[in-house]
């Protein structure tokens, strides 16, 4: 196929295929790739090595010809499927009508209506307020900031394994030292770091677990010097870790006795991600603030902090904010993407979704025992490789599985603070017979290493 073949614009439309015409990365890629070399920083990496040009439903098409299917999603950025034909119609409607004011300066509606739909949709039914931003770790930074005006407190707590992004107080706040923190600190004050309850390797319940967090948290930190809590419901990065049921709702709890903020980074497991339209549901956890990017707005840059309204309206005027925050064109993706969450069946599509994925995966485990632990909630589940004797991480097993699987036209990512978990975070918009068969690919590419 050549180049003037392929499809001009991505969407549902495209053929839904997996279609291998060269090896990967084919010619044109490999072009692009060689651009990349001399152009981007090196430090700006890559996983799957082609040139994207077209993708919709469950693929990505490559500048080569090769349709990749695709169980990453952009990092569980593309839920509602890229190029989603409200989202793009949204988008087009408004760059004709005006592409950026500031919301700061001259306000508009789109910002208030996606605000007005956080405050309905996240949990809990108090009183809300919601401040849009640009990037789930500018979503983690307000957050932060918002509790430390509201407490008059600085300390801030995390978990063993967390990720919360890439700027100086989320690297801080993020756990695993390589890629993301290594030789760029000194990093932010007064953050601390506390076990989570990791059911595959600790053994703990999770009253236990959370026992002895809070153990540590009130010995090494000091409730009265707590600002807030920040925890994914399900971990992301750190390798879609499930904490034992009970272990939140007592973190929660010993948060509102001692008048700390409970945040709940719901970045990537938001937005109908988990079968639940936030994970939070899946545990009766009703946090106080939840910090929300990724499948907010269909593939646009678009993040947001939501919470109780005494604690969001404890900050000044003009304490929050940003040139580019709440981007009208980002907004009007959002609803268009919420709409679509609510009115097309992605929360069963999810719960579909999670069921086929670990009845496959626990058939990979009965038959394999480096296939660890299988975990994971709706679209957003995991497989964790491990040594069969021993138990310990096999990080390069799992890449290997991994590559073998993008080289044969499977996109999967790899996750974990050892790096020996594969997550599965298809679209939403994938058939069952494409996710099938890229189940398929991952367990052969696991029987040849």
């Amino acid at each position: 196929m050549s180049l003037d073949t392929l499809p001009t614009v991505g969407g549902p439309s495209l053929v839904q295929e997996r279609r291998l015409v060269t090896a990967i990365p084919g010619p044109r890629s490999q072009e692009l790739l060689d651009r990349k070399a001399a152009a981007v920083a090196s430090g700006v990496g890559h996983t799957v090595p082609i040139h994207a040009v077209a993708a919709g439903g469950g693929v990505v098409v490559d500048a080569d010809g090769n349709s990749l299917i695709d169980l990453g999603a952009g990092i569980a950025v593309t839920s509602v499927g890229n190029a989603h034909p409200a989202v793009v119609k949204a988008v087009q409607d408004q760059v004709v009508a005006f592409t950026h004011t500031c919301f700061m300066v001259s306000p508009y509606d789109s910002y208030v209506a996606v605000a007005e739909a956080l405050n309905r949709l996240t949990p809990g039914d108090h009183e809300k307020k919601s401040a849009l931003f640009n990037s789930g770790a500018e979503a983690v930074e307000n957050a932060v900031k918002i509790a430390r005006k509201h407490t008059g407190r600085q300390a801030v707590v995390a978990f063993d394994h967390a990720y919360h992004g890439r700027t100086n107080l989320t690297m801080a706040l993020t756990a695993k030292n390589m890629p993301y923190k290594s030789g760029f600190g000194p990093f932010a004050a007064e953050v601390y770091r506390a076990p989570l309850s990791y059911p595959f390797r600790d053994g703990l319940t999770g009253p236990e677990a959370a026992a002895k967090a809070i153990s540590l948290i009130e010995k090494q930190v000091g409730a009265e010097n707590l600002a807030a809590v920040i925890i994914e419901p399900i971990q992301g990065e750190g390798g879609f870790i499930v904490p034992a049921d009970g272990f939140l709702n007592a973190i929660v709890d010993w948060c509102r006795d001692n008048g700390v903020v409970f945040i709940a980074d719901e970045v990537q497991s938001g937005f109908a991600r988990t079968g639940a339209m936030f994970a939070s549901e899946l545990f009766g956890i009703v946090p106080d603030l939840v910090t929300t990017a990724k499948g907010i707005a269909g593939g646009l840059p678009l993040a947001a902090v939501t919470g109780r309204a005494e604690i969001m309206d404890a900050t000044h005027t003009g304490g929050l904010g940003g040139t580019y925050g709440g981007n009208p064109i980002a907004c009007a993706a959002a609803l268009a993407s919420i709409d679509a969450f609510e009115n097309e069946g992605f929360l069963e599509r999810a719960q579909q979704i999670g069921e086929l994925l670990t009845r496959r995966l626990h058939e990979l485990q009965a038959n394999d025992p480096r296939v660890g632990d299988v975990r994971g909630h709706g679209a957003m589940i995991a497989a964790e490789f491990v040594d069969p004797t021993t138990g310990a991480p096999d990080a390069a097993l799992t890449s290997a599985v991994a590559k073998a699987a993008i080289a044969e036209g499977v996109i999967v990512l790899t996750c974990g603070t050892y790096g020996n978990v594969i997550r599965f975070l298809p679209p939403l918009s994938i058939g069952d017979e494409l996710l099938n068969e890229g189940l398929d690919v991952v367990a052969a590419a696991l029987s040849r290493n």
